[in-house]
């Protein structure tokens, strides 16, 4: 074939796929015909609507930017010109540490809720820090009305037992700032031989980073912190990576050139200071086990050494979204509740309501809780009382597609945390409605007549995501067309390590070259404030039992018969079940009114969890946690006992300001308004799959409030998402079954918003 043939061919090979190509575009719609292209799914903005409206939503809003700036207006005219900024703040200073909603009490709330009186005052809880005075101290102050302020009152000790002393004081973001300054400028360099030989330590070379423990100390008073060094891997979890040094910094002083170096552990062994450290590395007394800081390949980043491949599966509602986020509060056809996130306690909601009937006036987590074992100083001692930090100081932007649908409904939440300014976190929530893939009911009948009956499990969850030092945990909140709420908590992010020495394999796995993942427990404790039919309930306790009979119709044989067994508890050493002990299979929360069949309408706690043995009660800080000890426990709800914890037991295990166990006094809890305090956890002994980062599958725990002889019948059965067809019906048929519609419907393509993400700046 000549040239000239063959760009004859080719020039016509050219025109056929160009008339193809007009013929294909011709039938999307060209001449002004009907575009085939898909249209955008009914949709609403990704973003929660405002509170256009006053209403009893109000009641559980967090407090609004102006809110915040108003409470902050109001305390530096009471307080005095003497108040400095809390991200600048010394300890000997005074400083505004948090403002957040003081919750309204209850009965004012309900007056308000259900009948219709004037809803009580809106207020803000305020902690300051008075270090500028002859006895330092912290102080709590509720301060109202918003949105206007004219009073504040002290209620430290109605909320604590007592005054605050300073030493219990969380640890400002500046403190630890401060540390640092004293540990790499002014100890650090004492040492600058053995750390350049063992850890390429370079003064001011910014490749090492400190990570604080707690608690504080050995007894009351104390404020002196273990420090862990590790290595500063830029894009990076330096969890991974300890070389080996911690340190024990005294920081009780309130003047930060007062503060020492109290002990100094090396790889295995304890010194007095780092100038002897360096005294025996220079005279050849340490054994100087060199740890590399170029990588060990994937343990030291996230980032994927896999191409991209085809994307995943995603959801979307081909008819727009089945339920509204209006301020604060969120609604679909089954479920209404308010929801927030304290600064503190983290997540919570309230007034939650299936087909208009409240079931529950708060459901709140309390505090999470992780204790660790080890051979290193900081392992060994480690016990984080999460709630400190702050569940919701810590809380996250939500990442679109990865912590949430990409097509989830996502939240703002402002604060003021260690500011004089409120801030906003963006995507600190998403709600979304997911299809579980799974079927909530059905049956598959071809007996006698043949059909087929069934719904898709699909849930309502609000979400959000704390992130403590190394870990992430994910809070879920599970609405259920059955009228059940799944509470739980995941746990990823990266794992908590030390330096391998000795016989580190006692307290865990090996990780890596020199990495101890270190055994731990995981705990988070919830307030569940059920009000089944009512606030006024009782407590029974259900199992089963075998009872030795006779066949009645065969006398001479026997039969081991199953039976229910039943129980009122009716105090509350009864109703609280300490871990290690049986709880029986039903425990549940009932009213004294009857469903059709004349039993006890109720809600049932079903637990979920693998707990870890609690801290023996012989700890002297046990006390602080002893929440901890029980996998469930009822009480009366009262005003005075608002949570399980304080964020004041952290830094001062060995004197509480919240006990819980004085909570559990045997008192009656037969038809009072009763609180379920619900603790599930897990035991996490890290192994080489948690590098680099612990998975949500398998780290789970949680616990379900399902309708037990609430209802006549499963509320389920009225969804309009049901599936039914008979074996004599044409199960094709979109008038038989709707999902039969879905095929024959006009298609349509979801409207994907721009990716966006709120940034990494913290407080």
């Amino acid at each position: 074939m000549n040239q000239k043939t063959t760009l004859v061919l080719l020039a016509l090979a050219i025109i056929t796929i160009f008339a193809l190509v007009c013929v294909l575009l011709a039938g999307r719609g060209g001449d002004g015909g009907e575009s085939s292209l898909p249209a955008f799914c009914p949709s609403v903005s990704p973003s929660a609507q405002p509170w256009t409206h006053r209403g009893h939503s109000q009641l559980f809003a967090d407090l609004s930017r102006e809110e915040l700036a108003a409470v902050m207006r109001f305390l530096t005219q009471k307080l005095g010109p003497g108040l400095v900024d809390a991200a600048q703040a010394q300890p000997s200073d005074n400083c505004v540490f948090s403002i957040e909603l003081q919750l309204p009490p209850k009965a004012a709330a309900l007056a308000h809720l259900d009948k219709g009186r004037p809803p009580p005052a809106r207020e803000a809880l305020a902690i300051v820090f008075f270090g500028r005075q002859l006895h330092p101290n912290v102080t709590e102050l509720v301060v109202g009305p918003l949105p206007h302020p004219s009073y504040m009152r002290d209620v430290t000790v109605q909320r604590n037992g007592g005054p605050l002393p300073y030493h219990r004081r969380p640890v400002l973001t500046r403190e630890y700032l401060d540390i640092d300054h004293m540990i790499f400028n002014r100890e650090l360099p004492q040492a600058a031989g053995l750390l350049h030989h063992c850890c390429s330590y370079k003064r001011q070379g910014q490749n090492l980073v400190t990570m604080t423990t707690a608690p504080r100390g050995l007894q009351s008073g104390d404020r002196a912190t273990w420090f862990g060094l590790y290595y500063n891997i830029s894009g990076a979890g330096y969890y991974l990576n300890p070389v080996g040094l911690e340190l024990l910094v005294d920081h009780k002083a309130l003047d930060p050139t007062g503060w020492t170096i109290q002990k100094v552990f090396f790889q295995g062994r304890y010194y007095e200071s780092l100038a002897q450290l360096e005294e025996e590395f220079e005279a050849g007394r340490v054994n100087v086990v060199v740890v590399p800081d170029n990588g060990t390949g994937a343990s030291w980043s996230l980032k994927s050494p896999v191409p991209r491949g085809l994307s995943p599966p995603l959801q979307f509602h081909p008819q727009g979204p089945r339920f509204i986020v209006q301020g604060s509060r969120v609604a679909s056809s089954l479920w209404t509740f308010s929801f927030g996130l304290g600064a503190f306690t983290g997540p919570r909601i309230f007034d939650i309501r299936f087909q208009g009937e409240r079931l529950a006036y708060e459901i709140s987590l309390q505090e999470a809780l992780a204790v660790y074992g080890g051979n290193t100083p900081a392992a060994m001692m480690t016990r984080y009382m999460d709630g400190s930090f702050g569940m919701g100081k810590y809380s996250t932007p939500l990442t679109r597609g990865v912590d949430c649908p990409y097509l989830a409904t996502y939240v703002d939440w402002h604060f003021l945390l260690e500011s004089q300014a409120p801030k906003t976190l963006h995507d600190a929530f998403c709600v979304f409605e997911q299809n579980q893939g799974l079927p909530l009911r059905r049956h598959h009948s071809y007996f006698h007549s043949h059909y087929f009956g069934g719904l898709q499990e699909t849930v309502l969850i609000i979400r959000s995501v704390s992130t403590l030092l190394n870990y992430d945990y994910v809070w879920d909140m599970v609405f259920h067309p059955s009228g059940a709420i799944e509470v739980k908590f995941h746990a990823t992010g990266y794992i908590s390590s030390a330096f391998l020495f000795g016989a580190a394999r006692r307290f865990g796995n090996q990780v890596g070259e020199h990495t101890l993942g270190t055994i731990h427990t995981h705990s988070a404790n919830f307030k569940v404030d059920l009000d089944v039919g009512g606030v006024e309930n009782w407590v029974w306790a259900e199992d089963m039992a075998y009872a030795h009979s006779v066949v009645p119709w065969s006398p001479e044989h026997q039969i081991q018969r199953m039976q229910v067994t039943r129980k009122l508890l009716e105090t509350e050493d009864q109703a609280a079940f300490p871990l290690g002990t049986a709880l029986p299979r039903y425990v549940y929360l009932a009213s004294n009114h009857s469903n059709k069949w004349g039993h006890p309408r109720g809600y049932r706690i079903q637990v979920v969890s693998f707990p870890g043995e609690p801290l023996p009660q012989a700890s002297s800080m046990e006390r602080s946690l002893s929440w901890a000890r029980y996998k469930l426990a009822v009480t009366q709800r009262k005003e005075t006992e608002p949570t399980s914890t304080s964020i004041f037991n952290q830094n001062d295990p060995w004197t509480p300001s919240v006990d819980f166990s004085g909570f559990i006094n045997n008192e009656t809890i037969a038809g009072e308004d009763l609180v379920a305090w619900v603790t599930p956890g897990f035991l996490h002994i890290p192994h080489a799959e948690d590098v680099p980062n612990t998975v949500t599958a398998g780290n789970a725990a949680g616990f379900l409030l399902r309708p037990y002889n609430f209802f006549d019948y499963d509320p389920s059965f009225d969804s309009a998402d049901s599936v039914y067809f008979r074996g004599d019906q044409d199960a094709g048929a979109c008038e038989i079954n709707p999902l039969a519609c879905l095929p024959k419907a006009d298609a349509c393509a979801p409207h994907f918003p721009a990716f966006s993400h709120a940034g990494f700046a913290h407080n």
